[in-house]
């Protein structure tokens, strides 16, 4: 209930900007879909911008009018931007149904095994060159 007064209390002062940093990360997934459905309604009468940040992929797409992934980290970068074409309102449901979601997540997805494998290789190489200057320095 507090996570709801939040979302109304935030809308309620007319901002020109919301940032929603992970809003919803700490509930459990039926508060979770009620209150996304609460800040789509109100974001709806506003259309105020807001910035989500969320970990949450199927949340960025049901959110979302374009998603901005990032690589993480204290020099995180801006990866890749999808544009997230998906009629409005949105609901669940007809989000699943919706034929383009999948490729809207697959591509997510795809971004994000791409970026864990960049930093497999770049900490591969990393210990190597650790190993290396350990090797030189006996």
């Amino acid at each position: 209930m507090r996570q709801r007064v939040g979302i109304a209390r935030a809308f309620a002062l007319s901002p020109k900007l919301l940032l929603l940093d992970e809003p919803f990360g700490m509930l459990d997934s039926l508060t979770r879909w009620d209150l996304q459905d609460v800040l789509m309604d109100i974001w709806t009468r506003t259309e105020v911008t807001a910035i989500c940040v969320t970990h949450d992929v199927d949340e960025a797409i049901l959110l979302a009018d374009r998603v901005v992934m990032m690589s993480n980290g204290p020099n995180a970068r801006i990866g890749k931007i999808l544009e997230v074409d998906l009629p409005r309102p949105r609901s669940r449901r007809a989000l699943l149904e919706h034929p383009d979601y999948y490729l809207y997540r697959e591509q997510l997805l795809n971004f994000l095994e791409e970026y864990e494998k960049g930093m497999a290789g770049s900490q591969d190489a990393a210990a190597s060159e650790d190993t290396k200057e350990e090797k030189e320095a006996a």
